[in-house]
């Protein structure tokens, strides 16, 4: 019998770097997590809940929905995330709820990862590559939004006033944590730049 491949993240060589930052950002990896993207007819939704929480209707929003995050991506689709359930069993879970009123959800845990960005200047630091309004008045705690970050297409959430999940493809992860951890350079400690 073969070996198994052992599943490795695809920022391990970066943790480290992160690791080292001191000053007012940091940079997190989080664990894998399972994604599922569900889609169904607004009108059908009305009655609707994932995990206790009804769908976000409202454009680039998201809410707590279990052990995960329900996210608003379009008037028809959402990305639920889910930490404590295997993909295929999150797959089931959502086609179950979704096919009597014909909706549809398909595992996508492989396609993303998500970043933690935290910190006093946390904000500051997306700022330098997203075109979106980052104000503290205008991208508040429960908003989210698709954008690009410096290159990278990302899920952008705001967790909380000087926290943010960055949601990236995996094939951008390592793209986007050197340009993070570049873009993070003024805010750290001058210990580590000299």
């Amino acid at each position: 019998m073969a070996d198994q491949l052992a599943r490795t993240h695809p920022l391990e060589a970066w943790l480290p770097a992160f690791a080292e930052l001191t000053g007012a950002v940091r940079i997190d990896a989080e664990p894998f997590v399972s994604m599922a993207v569900l889609r169904a007819a607004r009108a059908t939704t009305g009655d609707l809940r994932i995990r206790g929480t009804a769908l976000p209707t409202a454009p680039n929003t998201w809410a707590p929905a279990g052990d995960g995050r329900l996210i608003w991506l379009g008037p028809d689709e959402w990305l639920l995330t889910s930490p404590g359930t295997a993909p295929e069993a999150l797959e089931e879970e959502l086609q179950t709820l979704l096919r009597p009123v014909g909706g549809s959800a398909a595992d996508v845990s492989a396609q993303r990862i998500s970043l933690r960005l935290g910190g006093p200047q946390a904000r500051q630091v997306l700022a330098k590559g997203c075109s979106i309004d980052l104000h503290p008045r205008v991208f508040t705690a429960g908003q989210s939004t698709q954008t690009a970050l410096g290159q990278a297409a990302v899920v952008l959430l705001a967790l909380d006033e000087d926290e943010f999940a960055v949601l990236v493809r995996s094939s951008f992860a390592g793209y986007l944590a050197s340009w993070l951890l570049d873009a993070s350079l003024e805010h750290a400690d001058p210990a580590l730049t000299s």
